[in-house]
């Protein structure tokens, strides 16, 4: 680049920041790095104005925090980016494929049709197949609107993103799901930008758990847990206890007894432990509707952690900037005592919760890492600050210490 050229990018940087020094770099990497004070508190204009006047060179600019009380704008090369293909085959297969996995898992099988060793369920499921439509929409419908509400808003931004790819899993999962996911192909612009991505998927899909959950549960009977057979008890969020006691006027499930325990301090334990499991208590008898609206908020809270990539890793980072890093350590200890909690309450190691293991192993192969816009200073205007807390509430109502217990 010619020395007229730089100049004019210098005067460009100028108009909008107080100059301190100036260091040439790998053109590779960045081709200046500027470092000073901006002059204006609306760095978000200033951003679009600095970007629009080095565009005819091939580059953009990124603002960072620098040391100190000192920022930071680097002039790199235009990203380049992988624009996703025109071609949806894939994602329409999948999508296909996990309509299907779902309706195997939500099939309704008379209990008097099952042998006695179970060892014609599978055939049975393919069986009454069809009737499985009612769990399949309900799963379906929250994945779908919680993918298309990141896909919608990665469009708005003109962000470049595929469409979602669905996860088929029929004898993987309890939702025949694994999920789905969309891949930004962009960078945000700013934090603003990031923020509104991440949360518009978890928003958009608790637009149709809530109701899918609170219809299911008008549909669904009260019934005995008994202790002659095998099953899963579903764990109990804030949002779900309320959610039942909502719909039929009463904690549930019910106890026989408390065990001399006061009410509080039962609910406290089982609650966190989610024993001793209350064989011959009263518990609602999920519909496939309500199991799928369930689900919903169990897939809400697992992105809605405040870590990383994860959508509640973008409203962190939002919030509190570099200091989210903080919250990952507190994050997996609280999951590693919701693990071992049971043991220590209940002093028998076959209430160790294993729920939560896999899902520490994952967050530690994602890493605490997160996706840093291209304005890294711009701050979150007011009203995002107060949806982004109303967003870790929302994570807090979910959190559902454990969230399946067999016996």
């Amino acid at each position: 680049m010619s020395t007229p050229e730089i100049e004019i990018l210098n005067s460009a940087v100028s108009k909008i920041f107080r100059v301190d020094d100036v260091t040439l770099g790998n053109p590779k990497e960045w081709f200046a790095r500027y470092r000073g004070q901006f002059l204006t508190e609306d760095t978000i204009a200033a951003y679009d104005q600095l970007a629009e006047a080095v565009r005819g060179y091939d580059l953009v600019p990124l603002f960072r925090n620098g040391d100190g009380e000192k920022q930071v704008i680097l002039l790199a090369p235009t990203p380049k980016i992988l624009k996703p293909s025109a071609r949806v085959t894939i994602n329409i297969g999948l999508f296909v494929l996990t309509i299907f996995s779902m309706m195997l898992t939500g099939a309704e099988v008379p209990t008097g049709l099952i042998a006695a060793d179970g060892s014609n369920t599978l055939l049975l499921q393919f069986r009454y197949i069809l009737t499985g439509w009612p769990f399949a929409l309900s799963m379906m419908g929250i994945l779908f609107a919680h993918e298309m509400g990141h896909y919608l808003m990665c469009r708005y931004y003109r962000i470049p993103a595929t469409p979602p790819f669905f996860i088929p899993a029929p004898f993987l999962s309890p939702f025949g799901t694994l999920g789905a996911f969309i891949a930004m192909r962009g960078i945000p612009k700013n934090k603003r930008v990031l923020f509104d991505v991440g949360v518009a998927g978890p928003l958009a899909g608790l637009v149709i758990a809530i109701p899918a959950l609170l219809y299911g549960l008008s549909i669904s009977k009260l019934g005995p847990i008994a202790s002659s057979s095998s099953g899963v008890l579903e764990g109990n969020s804030l949002f779900y206890l309320f959610s039942k006691y909502l719909v039929f006027g009463k904690l549930l499930p019910e106890p026989v007894s408390t065990n001399g325990l006061s009410p509080l301090l039962y609910w406290l334990q089982y609650f966190f432990t989610g024993h001793p499991i209350p064989f011959g208590g009263l518990d609602v008898q999920l519909s496939p509707v309500a199991w799928a609206g369930w689900g919903g908020l169990l897939v809400t809270v697992l992105n809605l952690m405040p870590l990383g990539t994860l959508d509640g890793g973008h409203v962190a980072y939002g919030l509190f900037g570099d200091k989210a890093r903080r919250i990952f350590p507190f994050m997996i200890g609280s999951l590693i005592v919701f693990s071992i909690l049971p043991v220590l309450l209940t002093r028998s190691f076959a209430s160790f919760n294993y729920n939560w293991l896999l899902w520490v192993a994952i967050l530690f192969w994602l890493g605490n890492v997160r996706a840093q816009p291209m304005d890294d200073i711009s701050p979150l205007d007011p009203n995002r600050r107060a949806l982004g807390i109303f967003v870790l509430i929302i994570f807090i109502l979910l959190l559902t210490p454990v969230p399946l217990m067999g016996y």
